[in-house]
């Protein structure tokens, strides 16, 4: 059973909130949600992607947090591959013995992805360089 921050990081239930230092301003940060939503949906099976690749084809270099952000308020019935994120040098962000760290690396394994001591195979990564 998954509890408190991680369920909701897990499930994107948390309340969106704005970036620390920021001021959202009207329909910039849809668009840019939806345009990092738009490339991790079409991440293939079998494939992991940095959160910093996933910025950067998104048309938002420099952004890899904002990635993050986008994937814990993403609407739950996007169902988004989630698990196909990772951070540099394809290492799982959640805390090791967590469940989300289990589930993350329960799915890559179920696609194919090779998860050795919380990490995917290089071979899995992908820059995203055709997106």
């Amino acid at each position: 059973m998954l509890e408190g921050v991680e369920r909701r990081r897990l499930t994107g239930l948390m309340t969106p909130r704005a970036p620390r230092g920021s001021v959202p301003v009207a329909g910039q940060a849809n668009e840019a949600l939806q345009a990092i939503w738009d490339v991790v949906s079409r991440i293939p099976r079998g494939q992991v992607a940095s959160y910093g690749a996933v910025a950067r084809a998104a048309g938002l270099p420099g952004r890899a947090r904002q990635t993050g952000y986008a994937l814990r308020v993403a609407p739950r019935g996007l169902h988004l591959p989630w698990h196909r994120v990772v951070a540099a040098g394809g290492r799982i962000t959640f805390p090791a013995n967590s469940h989300a760290h289990r589930e993350q690396a329960r799915r890559l394994r179920a696609e194919g992805v090779a998860v050795r001591n919380g990490r995917v195979a290089a071979a899995a990564l992908s820059d995203l360089g055709d997106f």
